[in-house]
């Protein structure tokens, strides 16, 4: 045995050894170690095997996934309410899965939110690949949004003009949460570095005031304040549409959330990166932006990626105001009389749209925690 396999303790060597002889010596070790471990993974087991089943039965094996029509495009629902408690009807998100998603949008247009959809999709995928973390990156965001302000609005090239009181659905969560993401991390790293700049009393107290005050109230109540008061301070004849009166409310929100988080980081740092910088004679921004912020901000991943995820959610709030999200359309998917006692299958529809953006947030950020930490260990 060499020295360093020494230096390893028992409790490790020997899980290490049993995992080596495969899954089943693991299980025996880890599940079955004694009569109270067996009890409680057979327990455990037998529960999960039986919502298993029962899901499967439900959502699966009795759902009903069409419904006939009448002549004027009316759903005949009583297959489904016989079927009710004993299985799934997806038919009403077959039916309404158009509403949903794209909202109040005229029918024979609802290809450009589609396209709009696919090109948040791709602009998230193309600004998660490390290679592309480049100058040029800014300009791929700028002609991408130019084209979904294009392709929502129109009135150009040929395409009729749509305005936001017919926008809804699944476009509006993602105007929301991209451009708040977008603007509210800027401001973020601005108010944290405010916050801590000693040398200048009266922004570090504008930013502890901005901060106190937007984390004191409910988003609700943020959202109703940009909804009512903000168009009195706007001059006479200016008006500013809903859509973006929220959009600001949504950026102040959450630019005071994540300003703690950076400014979080910020604290976790050691004193002695700012000394050496100095020391180099770096100026102040050179020595935060390539050394402070970068080290902060690998530092506070996980709690960054949370808010963002947070805030994703929370754009179901725009109801509030009158603005029609995904959740808000999957509300008034439900008020079709021949669909109102279906809930459950329309909330589980919509639930899954909001776990598949947040699932893959999260597994982004761990990877990307994971990358930056090896090139740290080495």
């Amino acid at each position: 045995m060499s020295e360093a396999t020494l230096h390893i303790p028992t409790a490790v060597r020997t899980q290490t050894a049993i995992a080596s002889l495969g899954p089943v010596a693991w299980a025996r070790a880890n599940l079955l170690g004694s009569w109270w471990s067996t009890a409680v993974t057979l327990l455990l087991g037998y529960i999960i095997l039986r919502v298993i089943v029962g899901v499967v039965e439900w959502g699966l094996i009795h759902a009903i996934w069409t419904v006939p029509y009448s002549a004027n495009g009316i759903a005949d629902t009583l297959v489904c309410q016989a079927a009710k408690g004993t299985g799934a009807c997806w038919a009403v998100l077959v039916d309404k899965y158009r509403l949903i998603l794209f909202g109040r949008y005229p029918y024979a247009e609802q290809w450009r939110p589609a396209i709009v959809v696919l090109l948040f999709v791709g602009l998230y995928i193309v600004s998660g690949l490390r290679r592309f973390w480049r100058k040029e990156l800014l300009l791929v965001w700028i002609v991408v949004l130019a084209a979904i302000g294009v392709l929502m609005w129109g009135g150009v090239f040929g395409l009729s003009e749509v305005t936001e009181d017919n926008w809804g659905g699944l476009p509006i969560t993602l105007i929301l949460a991209t451009f708040g993401a977008a603007f509210s991390f800027p401001l973020a790293v601005l108010v944290a570095l405010g916050r801590r700049a000693t040398k200048l009393p009266a922004v570090k107290i504008l930013c502890v005031l901005y901060v106190e005050i937007i984390r004191g109230v409910p988003l609700i109540a943020v959202l109703f304040m940009a909804s009512v008061m903000f168009p009195l301070f706007m001059p006479a004849g200016v008006n500013v549409d809903k859509l973006l009166r929220a959009q600001i409310a949504f950026i102040l929100f959450a630019g005071a959330y994540l300003a703690e988080v950076v400014r979080g980081g910020l604290q976790a740092l050691p004193p002695g990166q700012a000394e050496a910088a100095d020391a180099l004679g770096l100026s102040y921004w050179q020595k935060t932006g390539f050394i402070i912020l970068p080290q902060a901000l690998r530092l506070v991943i996980p709690p960054l990626v949370n808010t963002f995820i947070g805030f994703f959610k929370d754009t179901s709030l725009v109801l509030i105001i009158g603005i029609f999200d995904l959740l808000t359309m999957g509300k008034v998917a439900l008020s079709d009389p021949p669909w109102q006692g279906f809930s459950t299958e329309v909330y589980l529809g919509l639930a899954s749209v909001y776990i598949a953006f947040c699932f893959a947030m999260s597994k982004y950020s761990r990877g990307l925690e994971r990358d930056l930490n090896r090139s740290r260990a080495r």
